[in-house]
């Protein structure tokens, strides 16, 4: 595959064009419907309102059916007595069915409702012994009480027949007893013993929607406090809060609210630490610089001593110029906790990266390459990723004797991209390598440097879910520092 060649080492991959590597994918994100901006009190009362609703509503739908089943199994048990009554009054007289109707017979159904009562009884073959003639009858017979409703006189009626069986000579006569009655006190009834129950089912839930926001705002008074502990606090006040008092469902808030107050004292803490430390690398070069253009003032009449004063200044404030860039360089990459990512070429990155240093490689005498492939695509932000690659390979050039070699290796590994910047230098020591990424931890005094590199490198890898380990270099000498990042997996990136 054809390639091109950077200070003598060969570097392969396909050009690929910076439109279609940096052309930034938007990610197709679902959003949820927002709730509604109801209390957390009205949503609760709903919530215990609603089912008790619902359970008051089912209540009275099976109290209704259970009237109703009351009050047809006392009208039915009426019309059975009344029909037996009536039935004892049939007798044989003069060989003839007679019947004669008693008056508790009718006066069983006495009620204010002013119920209207009809009967007939009639002997075989439909021979009426007394009664109204034009009463329906049941549509089958049968050798037991028939009950069943019907219309007489353009009302609705519930109506029984009932069987008399009487003999004669050795044979069976039958007789049957049909007695109706219209349903006002039946409907009657079954209100009498519906109604009271649904009265008091509503009734109760009139006191649980007066009572239950009482509760609720008793029981809600605990968050009402710890809203206030908030709100009161000021902004430099960082305790933890305390969660004895508070119930058993409030405490995992408030486990949650600590944690994130720790996190904030503890980020707190860093930055003091950052700043303090910042200060004190930058009030050198700054003091040094003070003394320097001062020095060259009371000399200005010798041209030479102007010219040794204002050649230091000028390395000051290229060592305050390098530790300020680090400083923001640094800063940025930890106030980006979530970059924003897109498909990223690491081989590009390095090419970017070569190009600019090659000159302080040259300079050194410091044989600068790269070998990369094909295929290593990262989700990543280029800015970051590029300050990554230029701060490993200024440390290795810096660091590397004249004549050293230093080579930029990018390739593909299983479901990651690994970056390693290998060199021939003097390398690092146990305990230096301990604590190589702290800030201003420097392995040299005898090198410009900010000892701010690697643990821009650590922070940049860490926000793309990296990691960042140190190794020998060529021969098991000097180092290798191999980054490795997740390669582009080709979903959705935030």
């Amino acid at each position: 595959m054809p390639g091109r060649e950077i200070n003598g080492h060969r570097q392969s991959g396909e050009a690929t064009s910076a439109d279609n590597l940096k052309r930034p994918l938007r990610p197709a994100c679902a959003r949820f419907a927002r709730c509604g901006r109801t209390s957390l009190r009205i949503r609760l009362l709903l919530w215990l309102l609603a089912p008790l609703a619902l359970f008051v509503l089912i209540t009275s739908i099976a109290s209704y059916d259970s009237a109703c089943r009351t009050a047809d199994m006392m009208e039915d048990a009426a019309l059975l007595a009344s029909a037996r009554t009536i039935g004892d009054g049939i007798e044989w007289s003069d060989r003839e069915l007679t019947v004669k109707i008693v008056p508790a017979a009718l006066e069983m159904f006495e009620s204010p409702y002013r119920d209207r009562v009809y009967y007939k009884v009639v002997a075989e073959r439909g021979r009426l012994l007394g009664g109204r003639p034009e009463l329906p009858m049941p549509e089958r017979e049968s050798s037991h009480p028939v009950y069943f409703d019907a219309e007489f006189e353009g009302t609705k009626v519930r109506a029984i027949s009932y069987p008399r069986f009487l003999f004669d000579d050795g044979k069976v006569v039958a007789a049957r007893v049909i007695v109706a009655k219209t349903r006002a006190s039946r409907h009657a009834m079954r209100d009498q013993l519906w109604r009271p129950q649904l009265l008091r089912a509503c009734v109760m839930l009139a006191l649980v929607a007066a009572l239950v926001p009482l509760g609720l705002a008793a029981a809600l008074r605990p968050l009402m406090r710890l809203k206030d502990d908030l709100a009161g606090r000021s902004p430099l006040e960082i305790d933890p809060m305390r969660a004895q008092a508070l119930p058993r469902e409030l405490r995992p808030i408030v486990d949650a609210l600590n944690q994130c107050i720790a996190q904030v004292r503890h980020h707190a803490r860093t930055q003091r630490d950052f700043v303090s430390d910042a200060a004190h690398q930058l009030s050198t070069p700054l003091t040094l610089l003070d003394t320097q253009i001062q020095y060259a003032c009371l000399n200005c009449g010798g041209e030479r001593a102007c010219e040794i004063a204002l050649k230091s200044a000028g390395r000051s404030m290229k060592k305050m110029k390098a530790v300020t860039k680090q400083l923001l360089m640094l800063a940025q990459a930890e106030s980006t906790p979530e970059p924003i990512r897109t498909m990223t070429d690491m081989t590009d990155v390095v090419e970017s990266v070569l190009e600019e240093l090659i000159v302080l490689a040259q300079r050194r005498d410091i044989d600068l390459g790269a070998a990369t492939e094909p295929g290593t695509m990262v989700a990543g932000n280029a800015a970051l990723l590029s300050a990554l690659v230029s701060n490993l390979v200024d440390n290795a050039i810096r660091y590397t004797q004249p004549g050293g070699r230093v080579t930029v290796i990018v390739r593909r590994s299983h479901e990651q991209v690994l970056l390693q910047v290998v060199d021939n230098g003097p390398g690092l020591s146990a305990e230096a390598r301990a604590h190589v990424f702290e800030r201003f931890y420097r392995a040299s005094a005898f090198t410009d440097g900010t000892g701010l590199g690697l643990p821009i490198v650590r922070e940049i890898a860490l926000r793309h879910g990296g990691t960042v380990t140190l190794g020998a270099g060529y021969a098991r000498a000097g180092l290798s520092v191999s980054v490795r990042l997740p390669a582009w997996s080709g979903g959705d990136i935030r």
